[in-house]
């Protein structure tokens, strides 16, 4: 393992305060920050627990006293980190706009006999870059950024529906079809933004779970595990609040299950681009550390 590989499975060092005494530490499972003394973190189990680069500046500033300058201090702490984090979190507003929209209009597959919305085949990326937010900034900056793509899509929606009161251009023949559309969009973002909350906060919640209890190993199992039982709820609450009552219940069951049977593949798809993707994050991660 080379010098600036990730070790980190419980424990991120962030910086150090402005005095110079504390070490600032995340716990990752859950994102929560602390501030613990240079010398009792030196004795701790948290060391252990370091990549080589942060043990570095450890030292470096346990022994300087504080008058040594290390990359935390050079640096605009993380910046790198931080671009990914709001990289991430463009792409899950992305996807998630996308799905909302694209619920509106159910597709029928004439050669399989089947009934699916496009965003079916899409949805489950946001399950693949929540996994990726737990993995690299814990479960507070991944359930942060949960509410961000749910406020940001719930506000382009309240805005876009407001548009359909004024007055619309006379003789302009897409006056109606948009107005249509933006009210069916906007119904089903009722449904989207609940099954949208409800199942991503269960996959963060799992995920989080699940690596505590396999101290961090089987990154495989607990995509797999938080990401099945998350897509069942997920199509369950979807599928009966936007459809109940305009198809037959034995459609929307139809539709239900085969919504489960595609995000459970594309779960099991998503488990080699879920190692590629950390492993590529945390070496850009671990470079803005070393820069």
């Amino acid at each position: 393992m080379s010098a600036f590989e990730i070790d980190n499975s419980k424990y991120k060092l962030l910086g150090f305060d402005n005095n110079k005494k504390l070490a600032i530490i995340m716990i990752i499972a859950t994102g929560k920050v602390i501030k613990i003394k240079l010398s009792e973190v030196l004795n701790s189990e948290i060391i252990d627990n370091l990549n080589k680069i942060e043990i570095k500046n450890l030292y470096r500033k346990f022994y300087s006293q504080g008058d040594s300058l290390t990359a935390y201090d050079l640096n605009d702490r993380h910046e790198t980190s931080w671009m990914i984090y709001i990289t991430l979190n463009l792409l899950l507003v992305t996807f998630y706009i996308f799905t909302s929209i694209a619920a509106t209009k159910p597709i029928y597959l004439e050669s399989l006999d089947i009934v699916i919305t496009p965003g079916t085949f899409l949805y489950s990326l946001t399950f693949l870059i929540v996994d990726l937010l737990n993995e690299n900034f814990g479960l507070r900056l991944a359930r942060k950024a949960i509410f961000f793509a749910f406020a940001s899509t719930s506000t382009v929606f309240i805005l876009l529906y407001g548009s359909t009161f004024l007055p619309g251009l006379p003789g302009w023949k897409f006056d109606s079809p948009y107005n249509d559309v933006i009210t069916q969009v906007s119904s089903v973002l009722v449904a989207s933004s609940i099954s949208f909350l409800v199942s991503e906060n269960i996959n963060s919640y799992l995920l989080c779970k699940i690596k505590e209890l396999t101290n961090s190993r089987f990154l495989f199992l607990r995509i797999f595990l938080s990401t099945f039982f998350a897509v069942i709820i997920d199509s369950f609450l979807f599928c009966y609040i936007v459809f109940y009552g305009l198809m037959r219940n034995a459609d929307i069951l139809n539709m239900v299950l085969l919504q489960i049977a595609i995000k459970v593949f594309f779960a099991l798809f998503n488990i080699l681009p879920a190692y590629g993707a950390r492993s590529l994050l945390s070496k850009y991660m671990t470079s803005s550390q070393a820069g």
